[in-house]
């Protein structure tokens, strides 16, 4: 298999990669970190001009590309740059559940978030969830041929800036049953919507988000009532892979900062990278970092195989980056010694951003137990 990306691919990365490292430099983005939004709707807009979020589309769905390789290009970039716009919770997650439920009319709101006009936000987990992905307590109810929904969701990316959200409510079933969950459509102006926005603490915004006795129409149903579990799996699984190569992109980015630091700082008047010790640290983290690579590719290779294939590639790959990231995050600052710690340098920043993205769809404990399970799956099969 030929894992050498496209011409168009490579021009992406090199366009995407030199306009972050021009216009989105380490003082920016705290400047945008600090910003009451959380991220800059004009660096948003810039995103789509460079054809950013296409990239993430299909070309039926108003992008020009939405393969695996397509998310890991971009994300890789992104998460070398700390980025801080909402590319994953909209044109990933959102849109990925809009384009493979929705329908005619439904997927016309592709094209504006393509163009960077609308953010949706996918409001899918829950206060008391840990991760389990068919566990939904928010409700919906019919009232003739309109909806009425209530619950809570939690930790929504952009959820105070979002025009519409994909909400995720069971219609019928257990608590816990893959059956039973419907997504719907819902704008964020819609009487019984409530939202309150935290600070997180890699520098983005989440929101909690309320539902109280919201009135839907029935055009507001993403999909097949009570069958939106494998659309969830999708989406989901396309947001593991955008994780990943956003991690892979701060390993790299903190592995060359780290190397740079033990090429100039000095002790007894040789640089630091001279002894031995930390020669052999740096090596056994390189190594970490080019199996995260490999478990990357191997999850973007898988994106449009079969479910159990596709599913195992995306967990294998999102345990091994939550280990690799916290063991990266760690021995770069340690390399650095106090200096790694401090606000000012950007190695704290990448160490924040990979825990926290061991935490973002499943830590690596659950994607272990995760990976398990769906091998059972294939033997039984």
């Amino acid at each position: 298999m030929n894992f050498e990306h496209t011409e168009e691919r490579r021009m992406l990365a090199d366009s995407l990669n030199r306009y972050i490292a021009e216009q989105y430099d380490f003082e920016t983005r705290n400047r945008i970190a600090a910003s009451s939004q959380g991220f800059s709707s004009e660096q948003l807009e810039k995103f789509a001009e460079l054809g950013v979020i296409g990239a993430l589309l299909r070309e039926e769905d108003g992008g020009f590309g939405g393969g695996g390789f397509d998310v890991a290009v971009v994300f890789e970039a992104l998460g070398r740059g700390l980025v801080l716009e909402p590319l994953l919770g909209s044109a990933v997650l959102a849109a990925e559940a809009i384009a493979f439920a929705g329908n005619a009319e439904q997927k016309a709101v592709l094209e504006e978030i393509a163009a960077g006009a609308t953010i949706a936000a996918f409001a899918h987990d829950e206060p008391e969830t840990h991760y389990e992905l068919a566990r939904v307590q928010t409700t919906a109810r019919r009232e003739g041929e309109a909806w009425v929904l209530d619950g809570a969701k939690a930790v929504v990316q952009a959820g105070e800036s979002a025009n519409v959200f994909v909400v995720s409510a069971r219609t019928s079933g257990a608590i816990d049953a893959e059956d039973g969950i419907s997504l719907f459509l819902v704008p964020k102006d819609a009487p019984g919507v409530s939202v309150r926005g935290t600070p997180t603490m890699d520098g983005g915004r989440v929101a909690d988000v309320t539902f109280k006795n919201v009135q839907l129409t029935g055009a507001a149903l993403l999909g097949e009532e009570g069958k939106a579990y494998a659309t969830l799996e999708r989406a989901v699984g396309r947001g593991i892979l955008a994780l990943c190569a956003e991690a892979l992109g701060a390993m790299e980015a903190a592995k060359a900062a780290t190397l740079d630091y033990l090429r100039t700082r000095k002790q007894f008047g040789v640089p630091i990278g001279s002894f031995q010790a930390l020669q052999h640290r740096m090596a056994d983290l390189l190594l970490e970092i080019e199996q995260a690579r490999s478990a990357v590719i191997n999850a973007a290779a898988a994106l449009e195989l079969d479910r159990i294939t596709r599913e195992r590639a995306l967990s294998s790959a999102k345990m091994s980056i939550g280990r690799i990231g916290t063991l990266v995050a760690e021995e770069c600052i340690q390399l650095h010694g106090g200096i790694g710690m401090t606000w000012e340098l950007p190695m704290a920043h990448f160490a924040k951003r990979l825990v926290m993205i061991d935490h973002q769809l499943g830590d690596e404990d659950h994607h272990l137990e995760r990976y398990i399970a769906l091998g059972r799956e294939l033997v039984a099969a």
